[in-house]
Order: C-alpha cells, then structure tokens, then sequence
C-alpha cells in the first residue's frame, strides 16, 4: 500500500504535495517533500550506444527473451556492460533481494527546497536488485523494464546508507533501465550522504547487445520506401515519450492487459493509459478486444512480429510505421531538408491543414509530433 515507485502513482489523496517514506518495517512518515528525480530527458540529445556481446559459450541466454529486471541484470553482468559503464573490472554480483536498513538517520528538502526534515530510520525494510562488487568499489543497482519518467530516491538512497556502515569501499548507485533490447545506464551520488535530496547524476550511457549503427542514410532509404496511407479510425496521438510506447508493446506481448492495469504498470493517470494504448493502435501494434466481460489491450500480429526483429530492423520499422501518416511523413521530408524538426507553430499549422484533430487539441498534441521526429532522427548512432 505504501509502494509508489513513481512520482505519478502517488495516491489522489496526498494531491501534489505529499509523499511518504518507510522508517521502520511497521511505520511511515508523510511530509511535504519530493521524493523522486526526474530522468533526463533524451529525446533532443543523441546518445552513443555501445556495441557489446554475450559470448557464444551460454546457451541458456538468449538476448531477444530478456523478460524480467533480474534476467537484465544477470545479463548485463556477463556482457561486461557494468564493468565498461563504471571504468571497473571484474564486477561480479555478491547481493540481491531484501534485508534490514540498520539504523541512520537524514535530512530531506521541501518541495520549495526552503528547509529540511530530518527524519530517522531503523531497520526498514530494504530491496536490492542487484549488488555488484570488486577489489575497488561496491554498485547498487535498481533496474527496471518499464520506461518512467522519474524514480523514488529511496531505491537507491537507503541500500547506500545501508552498505556504507558494512564497508569501506567507495558505493557507487547505479539505475538500470532496459527496454527495446538497449540497456540504459546512470550513475547517481549523493553529494552530502547525510541529505536525500542531494542526488546528482554522474554519468549516463547506453548498451546493446545487436548491431545499433543506425546512419541518416537509412532513416532516408525508410522514408523514401514508406508509403503513405489512409488515416485510420483512431484518435490522433498524444503521448510525448515513444520510448514508453515500445515498452507498451513489450509488455503486451505475453500479457494482455487492462487500461487499469497499465496505468498501475506505467504509473499511469488512466487517461495516460488510453493515450498511449491509442498511440501503439495508431501504428497497428495493438487492439482492443472483449472478452468474458473484460476489454483488455492485446498485441496485434505485425506488433509480436516486429519484435522478433533485431534491434536495427525494429527501430526502422518503427520509423516506417510513423512515416507512413502523412503529418510525420511531410514534416520528415522538411526534417531532411533543413536538418532539424519544424517548430511547434508550423507543426501547428500543418496539423491544421491535415486536419488530424480538432482545434482545440492541436497545442498539446503537436509537442507528441515533434517529440516523435526527434525520437526518429535520434536513433542515428554517432560518437
């Protein structure tokens, strides 16, 4: 009841103020202060991905069936993705799984970062998924295989004030997010360890496992091999992050869901559920159906054939799903020309000319356009 890993699946009742944090395995306080960190955003800045590789002795892994945080994890210790992300060798993993917080205690800021609650802890429970070690340093880390906006603070912060009354070894936070077979990665510390709110990203890199040399010149071959089609019957997207429209489809693939049940997934508002379920039917991935009296989300056929693709072929068949509405396909062709995506005014403007949906709906929508074109041209993979 109290577990809301995400600033948005923090209950109605606390409205935009109130969170709560565990400080014994029985009890809670609630107070006026933000307790999650945004991550960055990364759909207007190119990211290197780095080619590793599993190698061919383990035949138990097979890296388009990662379908669990853990089985990420194990993986990502194996390819050697960790010790490359940490500029570290031989990191191999020594804990998981839950124990005691021992005692500390902490400050945490007010959302207007004016003062500060100090707030003390004694064995609350605490979840690792992950603890790697070596000669020189000890990394938490806490994966995830949903994409989010934000985190709870308190994943990473409580197991590093945990370990840091155990050892001597430097700690080093690592979130873990992977999704559309890529491995994101980002280092946190905490500037002042006696404060919560002092996080501070170090780094951020991501990792696959397949070829991901994605050029300008096949982003050009897709456009001029897609064509356009018929509007389908379906309301025009609005949902900014393409990112969490992939790890929608992912998650249905062997899972039907609700619009309930991927809200509490996502960590949802339930009109963000539909948002982003009309989002993946406007590109033919999924489809509603009813049945025993219960309407849930399914995985459309070219949705469980596309990722069975390799993670090149998948992205530019996403980016052939896109370009084949005549909105993303015209302001592509201008993205070519002039090397950037339109602003919001001519997206705007064309949205009108199109008419894609009503007037009123153009201002918000036309930041999902734009958000979709810099998704596109940010697969390219440069140094």
């Amino acid at each position: 009841m109290t577990k809301f890993d995400t600033r948005e699946s923090l209950p109605t009742v606390f409205g935009n103020k109130l969170a709560i944090l565990p400080v014994t395995r029985g009890k809670y306080v609630i107070g006026e202060f933000d307790l999650y960190k945004d991550f960055p955003e990364t759909a207007v800045g190119i990211k290197k991905l780095t080619g590793v590789r599993i190698p061919d002795y383990y035949e138990t892994i097979d890296i388009n069936n990662i379908s669990s945080e853990a089985n990420a994890i194990n993986v990502m210790g194996i390819a050697g993705i960790l010790d490359d992300f940490l500029s570290q060798e031989g990191m191999v993993q020594t804990v998981s799984g839950r124990m005691g917080s021992g005692v500390f205690s902490f400050e945490v800021e007010t959302l207007d970062r004016k003062n500060r609650h100090t707030i003390h802890v004694q064995n609350s429970q605490v979840e690792i998924d992950g603890g790697f070690e070596n000669q020189n340093i000890f990394s938490i880390i806490e994966g995830k295989n949903v994409v989010h906006s934000n985190f709870l603070i308190r994943q990473l912060y409580y197991p590093t004030r945990l370990w840091q009354n155990k050892i001597q070894k430097q700690i080093r936070p690592v979130f873990m997010i992977y999704s559309n077979n890529v491995f994101r990665l980002l280092e946190y510390r905490f500037s002042d360890p006696n404060n919560y709110s002092s996080i501070e990203l170090v780094q951020e890199r991501n990792y696959s496992l397949e070829d991901v040399d994605i050029t300008i010149n096949d982003l050009v071959r897709v456009f001029k091999e897609t064509n356009i089609e018929d509007e389908p019957n379906v309301t025009f997207i609005q949902a900014d992050s393409f990112n969490k429209v992939i790890s929608l489809v992912e998650n249905l693939k062997d899972n039907p869901m609700s619009t309930q049940e991927i809200a509490e997934l996502f960590a949802f508002k339930l009109r963000q559920s539909d948002y982003y379920y009309n989002a993946c039917k406007y590109l033919g991935l999924a489809e509603k159906k009813r049945e025993e009296g219960n309407t849930l989300v399914y995985i459309t056929e070219l949705g469980t054939d596309l990722l069975k693709m390799k993670y090149k072929d998948r992205q530019l068949a996403y980016v052939s799903l896109i370009l084949r509405h005549r909105i993303f396909h015209d302001l592509f062709e201008m993205v070519l020309n002039v090397g950037e995506v339109p602003d919001k005014n001519f997206v705007i403007r064309k949205m009108k000319e199109l008419q894609v949906c009503s007037d009123n709906l153009l201002d918000r929508r036309s930041s999902s356009v734009r958000m979709w074109l810099y998704w596109i041209l940010n697969l390219i993979n440069v140094e």
